[in-house]
């Protein structure tokens, strides 16, 4: 049985995911905590598999928090926040989120895509090794090497997208595909969604992330990396 804990101030919030838990998938255990300090020590004491955080609480930052539950080992991160700005979701994934809805939600995709973060067992990778030009993407470490020694580091997320981007190299993937691939299934706003994280892997691999030349767009259709890899 996997255990959930909600980290949100809004009883009314709490009380809707409870019982939508309860309703679809009952065999999940359930938590709530109303303020950050109560949240970080719920944490830490009774080890859930999957945090839901929500970033605007009474007492401490939820950016904050996030920070502080990053350090506990095997713990996924769910960030539940009405802040629909782009800054806010990439400082989110910056600092260790392994996803984020925006508020309001609808409860069935909430679900979903938690059940899809649960079933990839995050203490347990699958390891892969892939190249791609003078790249090399281990999926079991989430990073990046180079052929100069660097390394650049992913979240679970990114390098979920980025290997299915490299398998596929030359071809494009479309945005359903990979929707299917990181939340067990399309939803409306999943074309927002994946901008965000090509954005952050962009900023983490492009020379000019404003003018990709790795990881490009298909417009209505998806991404692709050229065949070959990275220019240079």
């Amino acid at each position: 049985m996997s255990k959930i804990l909600i980290i949100e101030d809004d009883p009314a919030i709490v009380d809707y995911l409870r019982t939508a838990f309860q309703v679809n998938w009952p065999e999940i255990e359930f938590a709530s905590a109303g303020f950050g300090i109560e949240g970080i020590a719920r944490a830490q004491a009774e080890s859930p598999d999957l945090v839901i955080l929500d970033l605007g609480l009474p007492d401490i930052d939820g950016f904050e928090v996030l920070k502080t539950l990053r350090k506990f080992p095997r713990i996924l991160i769910v960030i539940l926040t009405a802040r629909s700005d782009e800054k806010d979701i990439v400082k989110g994934l910056e600092l260790g989120a392994d996803d984020y809805v925006v508020k309001p939600f609808r409860q069935l995709e909430l679900i979903a895509r938690v059940r899809t973060l649960l079933r990839r067992q995050p203490g347990v990778p699958e390891q892969e090794v892939l190249h791609c030009g003078k790249l090399t993407l281990d999926t079991g470490r989430n990073d990046i090497s180079t052929s100069s020694g660097s390394r650049i580091e992913l979240t679970r997320t990114e390098s979920i997208i980025l290997a299915q981007l490299i398998r596929n190299c030359g071809r494009v993937v479309d945005h359903s595909k990979l929707a299917e691939i990181i939340w067990g299934e399309d939803y409306p706003g999943s074309v927002n969604a994946l901008r965000v994280y090509i954005g952050r892997l962009r900023r983490k691999l492009e020379t000019d992330a404003a003018s990709p030349a790795f990881i490009l767009s298909k417009a209505g259709q998806g991404y692709y990396v050229p065949a070959g890899g990275p220019p240079g």
